[in-house]
């Protein structure tokens, strides 16, 4: 059996493939480097584990849209070029290349096989422009609720799929690894009555599409689910990651409530950024204003807020009255979700200005996999937000992140059912194109995983808000050594005190309690290797910002894989 676990757009393109769902991908894929597989003409029983109900994930929260080369004067090329000079020199050529050209045709099948995107009055398929895209390509549907319709019309095409089986309210608790090999997972799973029973599932892959941990800060727009609950298992099964210093922390989320994403694309329609005095400051930042790169802008809210002791910044859309008289009924119908949530919350945003802030995005770094989702680990996969395909770079281009678990997952999925078990791993290497005489260890640096046995001071177990306010004060939009320094000794006693109290309790008390439990411990695991990551990074490259090394460092532009050590399996 092959259990995929997550269910967003990753983990569902990951299921069909390994099910044999022949509407999205049928041709098979193409030659990248050394690795090919042909068409999917095989398939196997495919679990599908969900932590909450089947739909909550990261995409059905997603706004944007889907960047795609699918326009006549557009192509893949020029996708690629605008994602590598997002990535910061980070990017690997070849999968920036994969997620171009599969991501168009992949959408393509997708939009045929039933996908409701926007369309226009002559039944043509409507896009949007974002920030750091040379040309409009960003596909979206319902508005601004591309994630959720996404979610739903490809999530009905799991259902009809006989080979795959869903389980909900079923947590990953840990890999099961065997001779080197992983043989299963241990879940926790919601009984009738509401309490955690423990299961234990053989299989033969594990696919991880369990997306990223915005719950690390207090101010994220990442659903209550992003725990970082995939990449966690896979540091403890002692997995290689990368790039765990590049978190995105999206510009513009509402400054007040739930933090609600105010999409990029709101920009992309031509919102401007106001300081508190109605200085329009990002024009005195880049020329690019308020379609710079989201790092960029991310950074000039949040030092605009520093300076006016923190108030927020303030996101007006009066510039789009003069392609839209009827502003108000323009935003009903460009921006349904976005302008209720406004609304409710007091806001006429067509007469006023709204108040936004930085808040945790999305995750450019994770669990190091080669271009068909294969990790350091045999059998085990990872896809999605979890993972570090290489395509994200030290920056994720806006509206890449639902097209690479489109690409990414359907060839992760495709694989798990292909390979034989000696299948090899095949990592791009982690030298920078650029630089490509710089001499670049490929071994990965390898951490212990914090215990009392070492030393480690007994802090206590931390609560998440605890755990919230060490991520944001220390390893947030900006850090510097003395912060990442008094954060990896803050995280490794928390993340020790945390793996002794974990053992005996996963099988007791309510399932919501006992994952909560779980879930602290996750995200002490990834938010203690971001840390190091963060301090060793001596330099200010895309998202990744240290304010006492201010400029790019181009004799460390690489990255550096890591894997903790000393963890049971």
């Amino acid at each position: 059996m092959i259990v995929v676990i997550g269910a967003g757009i990753a983990g569902l393109s990951a299921a069909l493939a390994a099910a044999g769902d022949k509407r999205v991908g049928a041709e098979g894929l193409t030659t990248y480097g050394n690795a090919n597989i042909a068409g999917n003409n095989s398939s196997d029983d495919v679990l599908l584990v969900c932590k909450d109900e089947f739909v909550e994930s990261n995409t059905y929260h997603a706004q944007g849209g889907v960047a795609c080369a699918i326009f006549s004067d557009d192509n893949p090329q020029l996708h690629a070029g605008d994602t590598m000079a997002a990535g910061h020199g980070l990017c690997d050529r070849t999968a920036v290349d994969v997620l171009t050209d599969e991501g168009a045709r992949r959408v393509r099948e997708l939009i045929a096989a039933g996908w409701h995107v926007d369309r226009g009055e002559d039944g043509s398929v409507l896009r949007g422009l974002e920030a750091a895209h040379c040309r409009s390509r960003v596909v979206h549907a319902g508005g601004d609720a591309t994630g959720k319709v996404l979610e739903l019309d490809v999530s009905a095409m799991v259902r009809e799929n006989r080979r795959i089986h869903v389980l909900e309210h079923a947590f990953l608790n840990d890999l099961i690894v065997r001779d080197g090999h992983v043989s299963g997972v241990r879940l926790i799973v919601r009984g009738v009555d509401g309490e955690a029973e423990s299961r234990t599932i053989d299989a033969t892959r594990v696919i991880l599409a369990t997306g990223g941990a915005g719950r690390l800060y207090p101010y994220t727009t990442n659903p209550a689910v992003a725990t970082g609950d995939g990449l966690a298992a896979a540091l403890r099964a002692g997995a290689q990651v990368a790039d765990l210093e590049f978190y995105q922390f999206h510009p513009t989320a509402m400054a007040i409530g739930e933090h609600f994403l105010v999409s990029e694309a709101v920009r992309g329609e031509g919102a401007i950024l106001l300081d508190e005095h109605g200085h329009r400051f990002m024009t005195d930042v880049d020329h690019k204003a308020e379609l710079a790169p989201r790092d960029v802008v991310a950074r000039a809210n949040f030092r605009t807020m520093q300076a006016q002791g923190g108030k927020p910044v303030m996101l007006d859309v009066s510039p789009m009255a003069k392609e839209n008289p009827d502003l108000a009924a323009f935003l009903r119908h460009r921006f349904p979700t976005i302008d209720a949530y406004t609304r409710s919350l007091g806001f006429d945003w067509s007469k006023e200005p709204i108040p936004v802030a930085p808040a945790a995005h999305y995750w450019m770094g994770g669990i190091r996999t080669d271009l068909f989702g294969r990790s350091s680990i045999p059998g085990l996969y990872a896809a999605g937000e979890c993972a570090r395909t290489g395509v994200q770079g030290a920056n994720r281009l806006a509206s890449n992140s639902l097209l690479e678990g489109l690409v990414y997952g359907y060839r992760a999925g495709l694989a798990a059912v292909r390979d034989t078990d000696d299948a090899v791993w095949q990592p791009q290497t982690l030298n920078n194109s650029a630089i490509a005489s710089l001499p670049v260890a490929q071994e990965p640096m390898v951490l212990d995983m914090p215990s009392h046995d070492d030393g480690n001071a007994n802090t206590g177990v931390w609560d998440r808000k605890h755990i919230e306010d060490e991520m944001w004060k220390h390893v947030g939009v900006l850090r510097d050594h003395d912060g990442l320094a008094a954060a990896v000794t803050d995280l490794a006693d928390a993340l020790a005190g945390a793996n002794a109290a974990v053992p005996g309790m996963s099988g007791a008390g309510s399932y919501a309690d006992c994952i909560a439990v779980l879930e602290n411990r996750n995200l002490l695991t990834v938010g203690y290797v971001e840390a190091v990551a963060a301090l060793n990074r001596c330099e200010s490259r895309g998202a990744h910002t240290r304010t006492d090394y201010a400029m790019v460092n181009p004799t460390i532009a690489h990255s550096i894989a890591y894997r903790l050590k000393g963890t049971s399996c």
